[in-house]
C-alpha cells in the first residue's frame, strides 16, 4: 500500500472513484460563485447568452449586423452593397420571370425579390434543406460556374401546377423519395427558364451564355466552388395563388470576377462627364501643332570597323539616280515618299505615294477630324 503524495496520510487505494471526482466537480461552480459574492462579485459564470453574444452567434441577428468573433470570421465575405449593380440586374429578372412563367403556367405567378447576401459556399450548401433540386449552370464568356436551387415547396407546387393541380391548395408532398425522371425533366425546363430570363438581364451590361450543365439531388455532388470562398446568394419567392417556394441563384465571387468593374457601377454605361469645349481645343491645337519632317536621301549600311577608319576627304558612294524616290520622315516613322527637284531657285520634293496611317494614329486623325468639321 502506498501514500497520496499530496494528501500523505491518505492511502493510494482509497482514492476517490471517477463517480465522486464528477460529483465534487459539478459542486465547485456554485462554491466559486458563493466566494466570488463573499470576495466583493468579481468573479461570476457567463450565461449562454453572454456566450453567444461575445462570440457573434446571437439567434436571430442578419448577418450584416454580426459582431465577436464570427464578425472576425466573415470579414473575408464580399458584401453585395459593393456590388451596386446586382441589385438592378436582378430586379430586371423579377420583371422578366412574372412574364415569362405567367406565359408558361398560364395562371398567375408573383416573383418577388427576397434578398441578395453574400454568404460561403460551404455554409450555403450545408444548409441547403433536402430535399431539393440543384442545378449546376456554366456561364460561357464568364468561364465558370453557377448555382440555382430550388426547395422542395415550389418543385412540388411546380408539379401540381402544371399536372392540373386546383388552385389554392397547398401542393401534396411526398417526402422520403427521390425525385422521378419525369418530376426531374419538368422542373428542368422551369431551371432553362429562368437562366434564360438571367441572361437576359445581364445581356445590357455584359452578354453571357447561360447553359445547364447537369442536376443534382445530392450537395455534395455540388463542387463548383471551395468551401471557404465567396460568393453572392439571391433569394427569388415564387407565389402561385398559395402554392410556391423559394429558388435561390448562387453566383460565386470567381464567377463574377471579370464583370466586377461593370458591377461597380451605379447605373448601366456610367462614365465620366465629357467636356466638349476642351476637346474641341484640344483638336484645334494637335492640328496646329508644328512637327519637324526629315527627308532621307539615301540609307546605306557598313561595318563598324570601315566607318572607325573614314578620314577626312574620303568618298562614300550611295547606290541612288536622280530620279530615285527619297522618303519622308517625320520621327521613326515614314509618312511618305517623294522625288527631289527644284522650284523657284529651291530645292523642293513633290510627294509621288499617298500619307502611309498606322494603325493607332487612323482613328485618332479621324475623330480629330470629325471634331473640327462639327465646329466649322
Amino acid at each position: 500500500m502506498s501514500l497520496d503524495r499530496d494528501n500523505p496520510d491518505k492511502p493510494r487505494d482509497e482514492q476517490p472513484t471517477p463517480e465522486s471526482m464528477a460529483a465534487e466537480w459539478a459542486t465547485m461552480p456554485a462554491a466559486v460563485e458563493e466566494d466570488g459574492e463573499q470576495e466583493g462579485g468579481t468573479d461570476r459564470l457567463m450565461s449562454q447568452d453572454e456566450i453567444d453574444t461575445m462570440l457573434g452567434f446571437s439567434s436571430g441577428e442578419d448577418s450584416a449586423s454580426r459582431n465577436g468573433i464570427q464578425a472576425i470570421v466573415d470579414s473575408g465575405s464580399v458584401a453585395y452593397e459593393r456590388l451596386p449593380m446586382l441589385e438592378i440586374i436582378f430586379e430586371r429578372l423579377v420583371r422578366l420571370l412574372s412574364t415569362s412563367l405567367r406565359n408558361f403556367f398560364t395562371d398567375n405567378v408573383e416573383v418577388t425579390l427576397e434578398s441578395i447576401r453574400s454568404v460561403r459556399f460551404g455554409d450555403y450548401i450545408n444548409s441547403i434543406s433536402q430535399p431539393a433540386m440543384l442545378s449546376v449552370f456554366r456561364a460561357e464568356e464568364w468561364d465558370n460556374f453557377g448555382l440555382v436551387t430550388i426547395e422542395s415547396a415550389l418543385i412540388y407546387s411546380v408539379l401540381d401546377t402544371m399536372f392540373g393541380g386546383k388552385r389554392g391548395q397547398p401542393a401534396p408532398r411526398i417526402d422520403g423519395r427521390p425525385f422521378t425522371s419525369i418530376e426531374i425533366r419538368m422542373v428542368r425546363r422551369v431551371i432553362e427558364l429562368v437562366l434564360g430570363d438571367a441572361q437576359a438581364a445581364f445581356r445590357p451590361l455584359s452578354p453571357v451564355a447561360f447553359t445547364l450543365d447537369r442536376v443534382e439531388s445530392n450537395p455534395r455532388f455540388v463542387s463548383i466552388s471551395r468551401p471557404a470562398n465567396a460568393a453572392i446568394r439571391v433569394e427569388l419567392k415564387f407565389d402561385m395563388e398559395g402554392r410556391g417556394g423559394s429558388l435561390h441563384i448562387l453566383l460565386p465571387y470567381a464567377t463574377i470576377e471579370p464583370i466586377r468593374e461593370l458591377l461597380l457601377e451605379s447605373f448601366m454605361g456610367e462614365k465620366l462627364g465629357r467636356d466638349p469645349i476642351w476637346e474641341n481645343h484640344l483638336a484645334t491645337e494637335v492640328w496646329q501643332a508644328g512637327v519637324d519632317v526629315t527627308c532621307v536621301l539615301h540609307e546605306t549600311r557598313m561595318p563598324l570597323k570601315r566607318v572607325m577608319k573614314l578620314e577626312i576627304g574620303d568618298t562614300l558612294m550611295f547606290d541612288a539616280r536622280p530620279d530615285s524616290t527619297v522618303s519622308l520622315r517625320c520621327g521613326d516613322f515614314i509618312v511618305t515618299e517623294g522625288r527631289i527637284g527644284r522650284v523657284d531657285g529651291k530645292i523642293a520634293v513633290q510627294v509621288v505615294s499617298p500619307l502611309r496611317r498606322s494603325k493607332t494614329t487612323l482613328a485618332a486623325f479621324d475623330s480629330l477630324a470629325s471634331h473640327l468639321g462639327a465646329t466649322n
